[in-house]
């Protein structure tokens, strides 16, 4: 009798750890998608800054079946602008809690099928005045963001 799809171990194992991911490493960066499936992305600094980046929303309005991950180390009070946009876009949105102890990302629009787009991450902005969502400066990207993250 020759083997024919799966067997009792592999669906003991996918009962156990569910299906198998490929590209873990990836998948870790980019909470939980592939780099191939991502319309834009923006870098955890990016998303301490006080405003909006435009790309983020034109693009939501450009993928209206696409889905917004967050990265979920990041204190809501700086996701709430993108959820906002999101909701308004009527795109989906999940906070993902795992698979976020080791990626630099904070933001990420994705589709579930891939659309190997050249370029996905958006130029940091230059003005770096009032940076926190309360307007007065003491907000920041970088380490100053990573701090106040870790010890507020």
């Amino acid at each position: 009798m020759g083997k024919h799809g799966p067997n009792l171990d592999d669906y003991l194992q996918k009962g156990l750890y569910g299906e198998k991911k490929t590209k873990a490493g990836e998948r870790q960066r980019f909470l939980g998608t592939l780099r191939e499936r991502i319309i834009l992305a923006l870098f955890e600094d990016q998303i301490y800054e006080y405003k909006v980046y435009p790309e983020v929303e034109r693009e939501m309005a450009n993928h209206p079946n696409a889905r917004l991950l967050l990265n979920g180390e990041i204190s809501y009070e700086y996701l709430s602008k993108y959820v906002k946009i999101a909701n308004q876009k009527g795109i989906p949105f999940t906070i993902v809690e795992d698979l976020v102890d080791d990626t630099d990302i904070g933001l990420v629009l994705t589709y579930d099928y891939a659309i190997n787009k050249e370029q996905i991450f958006i130029e940091k902005k230059e003005n770096k005045q009032n940076t926190s969502p309360s307007g007065n400066g003491e907000g920041d990207g970088g380490f100053k963001g990573f701090f106040k993250k870790w010890f507020n």
